[in-house]
């Protein structure tokens, strides 16, 4: 199976609500926008200002939204220029997330060993330093700041590349996490409430919308490829929905110079028009949130950066 092109068909056939929640921007409380020019060609609804509307994606215009490795050179190139996009390859991004275990675990080499350009998958089940356990490991933060596809946090495929990455060696912070659970749950039920902490505790922010959907959408199909490693069927509709809704939170779209949604200025609540004056006043940006899954409630994520 080709693990790096998701269809948004496909997932709208599962259920429309499932494509609704990856769209969902839960700061504004409407859906993600485009924020990029790549796909004014396709008309008016998807110039950059504009929300990302499932029958902009599906049907007749299923497979618009496609990963970088899977767009020609002139589209990278260009993204590369407006955007400063380039994506980091696989090997990478793994000796980055090893210096991050080196740090929690106190030793190096946790998860696998470096060879050349690549790594070798470390076959015996993970020991925990004294005064930490699996439980710790799961429920630490990881965050990737302009996470494109999210290659440090979810490895379904080399995003240079294009090639896939089996489960069992893969290597985004979240995908180690999901290894912990699968090494030491063997119950269903009990293996689904870590996995859902692992995402509750997995955060990413990116300015593109479709790289906000690609990435939204690596990170459900890795919940459903390690339910198949792990049990050997498919989650449920509503155990996809739940965890859609977390991803719509942890992974949201932000400018992150201003730590605001992208053309999220809001009309003011009484603005007397005239027929002579045709502009809409517009408000102030609205600064993104997120959600503190542990205390239960929604703040603003520049409350965090300030250390509020």
């Amino acid at each position: 199976m080709d693990t790096r092109d998701i269809n948004e068909q496909n997932i709208e056939e599962r259920s429309p609500a499932l494509l609704n929640l990856l769209l969902k921007d839960k700061t504004t409380e409407h859906n993600i926008r485009w924020a990029t020019d790549n796909y004014k060609q396709y008309g008016f609804d998807y110039a950059a200002e504009c929300e990302i509307k499932p029958d902009l994606i599906i049907g007749s215009h299923t497979n618009i939204i496609q990963p970088r490795v899977s767009k020609d050179q002139a589209e990278q190139s260009k993204r590369t220029r407006d955007k400063a996009e380039v994506f980091t390859p696989s090997w990478i991004c793994n000796e980055q997330n090893n210096l991050v275990d080196e740090a929690w675990f106190g030793r190096k080499d946790v998860f696998n060993h470096i060879v050349d350009n690549g790594w070798i998958t470390n076959e015996e089940p993970i020991a925990f330093p004294e005064g930490k356990t699996w439980e710790h490991y799961v429920d630490s933060r990881r965050l990737e700041v302009s996470c494109g596809e999210a290659p440090y946090l979810v490895s379904r495929y080399d995003t240079v590349s294009g090639k896939s990455i089996p489960v069992k060696d893969r290597i985004g912070l979240l995908d180690r996490k999901l290894r912990v659970v699968n090494e030491n749950t063997d119950y269903e039920a009990d293996w689904y409430k870590w996995i859902i902490r692992a995402y509750q505790s997995t955060y990413g922010y990116e300015y593109q919308g479709d790289n906000i959907l690609l990435a939204r959408e690596n990170l459900l199909y890795t919940f459903i490829d390690n339910m198949l490693y792990k049990f050997g069927h498919e989650p449920t509709l509503e155990q996809l929905k739940k965890i859609a809704i977390i991803i719509s939170w942890n992974i949201w779209q932000m400018d992150g110079l201003t730590l605001t949604a992208p053309y999220s200025e809001a009309k003011p609540a009484f603005v007397q028009m005239s027929l002579f004056d045709m502009e809409e006043e517009k408000g102030c940006p609205i600064h993104c949130k997120i959600f503190d899954w542990r205390s239960n409630y929604s703040l603003e994520f520049q409350s965090m950066v300030n250390g509020g």
